[in-house]
């Protein structure tokens, strides 16, 4: 096996686990903010936010990783993606912001704290649907033609890309319920264990309307699972996802397991994250665009390896540590602010 194929297959897992780490660690932040309606009072949601004050800031190092890996490594891919994908990525960039800049000024406002409020939930919830468009519009292919993307600003734009927009909003709101399921206690904890179960029913339904979708789509991203006798070793995938629903379904409601909802809510994310990869290798942006094509030289691909090798440890172990730091419950009061 040639440095040629070896270097874009590493920097394609590289980009994945960074994708992968933004959505999972951010995406309970976007999930608080998506549930935000449902907290009981202003105090309720004060304990809610100060969940994730301490650490939800370090979690957009995850996706700077992996937007900038993208463009080092698979330039022809990041202008690819970006010329079709402006639009969802720039609302997707301005929601954060909002996001973000909610997060604090709330904490400081005093008559405009419903205001600041009501624009965090706002920006997390259009946050989370750009990226479910964005993820839509990568499954569903962007052809190639002539070397050029589609034209047209609006060529993202489908039923499918809005289905998976919903359908992330709804997963980030789990994984924002089983957060709370994990860091609270008392009245909130009940709030976050009711909504968990109806939210498990909505994401296995918009799983199985995403997955009953794909066979029709131009880019073929399911012909992978059925060509060639795939489906005997991939089918341990979906089967394992409808295990986890099933626990997770079964441990939302039982007291003193609180940890449990959260990880089989990180291993839905994974297990689906690993369908997709499965269906769309080897190609970084199907139906058209592999990843050696899509390639920066091997030269480049080794000097940005260099780096790769102190800035990734160094950011895996502030997740890590961080996360040490503040593990545990958050009682109702507490916060840094």
């Amino acid at each position: 096996m040639t440095l040629e194929y070896l270097l874009p297959v590493l920097w394609f897992g590289v980009i994945g686990f960074g994708v992968l780490m933004y959505v999972v660690l951010d995406g309970f932040v976007l999930g608080l903010g998506i549930l935000a309606p449902f907290a009981q009072d202003d105090a309720q949601l004060d304990h809610m936010m100060n969940t994730a004050a301490p650490i939800w800031d370090g979690n957009e190092t995850w996706l700077v990783l992996g937007g900038a890996g993208l463009l080092a490594a698979f330039p022809a891919a990041y202008a690819l993606v970006l010329s079709t994908l402006y639009l969802p990525v720039l609302l997707m960039l301005i929601a954060l912001i909002f996001r973000g800049v909610a997060f604090e000024f709330r904490f400081k406002a005093t008559r405009a704290r419903p205001f600041w409020g009501a624009a965090f939930s706002l920006g997390s919830m259009v946050a989370a649907f750009a990226q479910g468009v964005i993820l839509g519009a990568i499954v569903q292919g962007i052809p190639v033609a002539h070397g050029a993307a589609p034209a047209g600003s609006f060529s993202w734009f489908s039923p499918f890309s809005m289905l998976t927009g919903i359908a992330v909003m709804f997963g980030y709101a789990l994984l924002g319920a089983s957060w709370l399921v994990l860091k609270t206690a008392g009245p909130l904890q009940q709030v976050a264990r009711g909504l968990t179960r109806p939210l498990v029913l909505v994401v296995v339904a918009f799983m199985g309307l995403v997955s009953a979708w794909l066979p029709f789509l131009e880019s073929r991203v399911m012909a992978r699972w059925f060509e060639g006798g795939n489906f005997w070793w991939l089918a341990p995938v979906p089967l394992l996802a409808l295990a986890n629903a099933v626990a997770l379904w079964r441990t939302a409601l039982d007291e003193g397991r609180d940890a449990r909802p959260f990880m089989l809510t990180l291993s839905f994310f994974f297990l689906g994250f690993i369908g997709l990869v499965l269906g769309i290798w080897p190609n970084i942006v199907p139906p058209d665009l592999g990843i050696h094509a899509a390639a920066s030289s091997t030269s480049s691909q080794l000097f940005l390896g260099v780096g790769l090798l102190f800035l990734l440890p160094a950011i895996l172990g502030y997740t890590v540590w961080s996360y040490r730091v503040f593990r545990g419950k958050v009682d109702a009061g507490d916060g840094y602010h």
